[in-house]
């Protein structure tokens, strides 16, 4: 029997590639999204169809409204996306997302008796954000078997990052590797009325920059 494992897919290049990993590793795949009033929500519809090209063997999609809370620009509309390059940690931080999703996965991973979450965070070619380094994922691994019943009677959870160590350009590569439709997949955050990428969010900026240091063609639409 293969072993079961939720895998945060959020319809990106990197979650996308996370997913054929755990595939191409012999997983029983479990899907896990999240529509939290994102303004690029567009990457929900992206992370069912990836989902389907995986044929995983469930896919859920959960509401939350973060916008509530507010404090990023990703989910405050009156926050502006930037426009060039910033500096410490941006904008486009979702306060404590990862931790918030990561506890969703916990909780699912143990109604399935599953004992791998796979998470495509990445240390190398990301953001400034804090909850995709290393030492975050492994105190959230111990607080994951700490609090639950599943690491109290021994069925230890791992987190799995796959990515954590890899470039852009190394997860392009990766996914072409793994036959990852790339042109499904959505990394812009302020993507027009029609899908197609803006071309200058700092998410874009690396998206480009791998496809050119990985020597591929961009199969994503830009605005301009």
């Amino acid at each position: 029997m293969k072993n079961k494992a939720v895998v945060l897919l959020s319809g990106g290049l990197d979650s996308a590639t996370t997913l054929a990993i755990a595939n191409s590793e012999n997983k029983d795949c479990y899907a896990l999204s999240f529509n939290y009033s994102q303004r690029h929500k567009i990457e929900i519809q992206a992370a069912k169809k990836i989902a389907e090209d995986f044929c995983v063997s469930g896919h859920k999609i959960l509401d939350m409204d973060l916008s509530q809370i507010g404090g990023s620009a990703l989910t405050d509309p009156s926050i502006d996306i930037p426009s060039s390059p910033t500096t410490g940690i941006p904008v486009t931080y979702v306060p404590a997302r990862n931790t918030i999703f990561l506890a969703f996965a916990l909780a699912y991973a143990e109604t399935l008796n599953a004992n791998e979450i796979y998470i495509g965070v990445n240390a190398v070619d990301y953001s400034g954000y804090p909850d995709c380094r290393p030492e975050y994922v492994t105190a959230f691994q111990d607080l994951a078997n700490l609090a639950t019943r599943a690491g109290v009677e021994g069925n230890m959870l791992r987190i799995s990052t796959p990515l954590i160590k890899m470039t852009k350009a190394e997860i392009i590569s990766k996914a072409v590797e793994l036959n990852v439709n790339l042109a499904l997949t959505v990394s812009c955050y302020q993507p027009d009325t029609q899908g197609r990428a803006c071309g200058i969010c700092d998410s874009c900026r690396f998206r480009q920059k791998g496809f050119r240091d990985a020597g591929l063609k961009d199969p994503t639409r830009y605005a301009s």
